[in-house]
């Protein structure tokens, strides 16, 4: 299990959750409130770094938005940057998944000094990945109908906790490459509850605007990127891209793997984390 910790900032109280020895290493995500039980995408990290698996503003007991704007990546990484300095470490690596991964690639353009590195994983540089007909969220997918769907009801306070496990899992399942895969995912520990108002900013707010790639060509920060092969939230191209846009970059293909390849390939993914170190 992970261990709880509360930070006061200059920007509010933060909650975390660390696990793992090592350098320090940020794992955070855009709309996701984590507990003791971490998330299956962060726990390979512990085998080599000091994990703090953060609540952004708006999840679990961290401080909630005053305003909506404060839950845009800029605003976020403001908030890790005051949350490193209150826990007086002078650099830290990041690493984000899906909209954690975009995340990675924002603070890398912001504030750089702060970073050891970055690992940005199944994401996108730009919002052109919901355009791409392979991706959910694209409204030429055969799955996009529901998907909206399940997001609108997923972020209706009246939507029962039962309705809102199959909800979740119809979502996941898409993201699989097999339901022998998640089905695999489910006996482990995971956190991971889906903040219905940050998502809601993300999809309505944030990702109408968001392009990174002129700026990542001046991104100096070694990273690490990864993609699974038939990834249907953000295609493999995508992963492509963002590798080919930062110089100081490695790119890393699963061959197996849809959105989740910390799980549907878990020893290449364990491989692929000590390659980072």
């Amino acid at each position: 299990m992970w261990k709880q910790g509360f930070i006061e900032t200059e920007r509010g109280i933060f909650e975390y959750f660390t696990a793992g020895q090592g350098d320090p290493l940020a794992i955070a995500h855009l709309y996701m409130a984590f507990d003791e039980r971490g998330n299956l995408s962060a726990n390979p990290f512990t085998e080599h770094y000091k994990v703090y698996l953060i609540n952004t503003r708006g999840a679990g007991s961290s401080v909630q938005a005053e305003n909506e704007n404060q839950l845009s990546m800029k605003e976020v990484i403001k908030d890790l940057e005051a949350i490193r300095t209150a826990l007086s470490i002078e650099k830290w690596g990041f690493a984000g998944h899906s909209t954690g991964g975009m995340l990675a690639l924002q603070y890398a353009i912001e504030a750089p000094d702060a970073l050891t590195k970055i690992i940005a994983g199944c994401t996108a540089a730009s919002k052109e990945y919901a355009a791409h007909k392979n991706s959910i969220y694209c409204s030429e997918n055969k799955h996009f109908s529901r998907i909206v769907e399940i997001m609108e009801l997923l972020n209706n306070p009246d939507t029962a906790p039962e309705e809102r496990q199959t909800l979740g899992y119809e979502w996941t399942l898409m993201s699989y490459y097999s339901e022998d895969k998640l089905l695999e995912a489910k006996k482990h520990p995971n956190s991971g509850r889906t903040v219905g108002e940050n998502l809601d900013y993300f999809r309505k707010v944030e990702v109408k605007n968001y392009d990174l790639r002129n700026q990542l060509n001046n991104v100096n920060v070694p990273a690490y990127i990864y993609s699974g092969r038939y990834d249907a939230q953000c295609p493999v191209e995508f992963g492509v891209e963002t590798a080919e846009l930062i110089s100081h970059s490695q790119l890393t293909v699963f061959e197996e793997s849809n959105h989740n390849p910390f799980i549907e390939e878990e020893e290449k993914f364990k491989a692929f984390v000590r390659r980072t170190v």
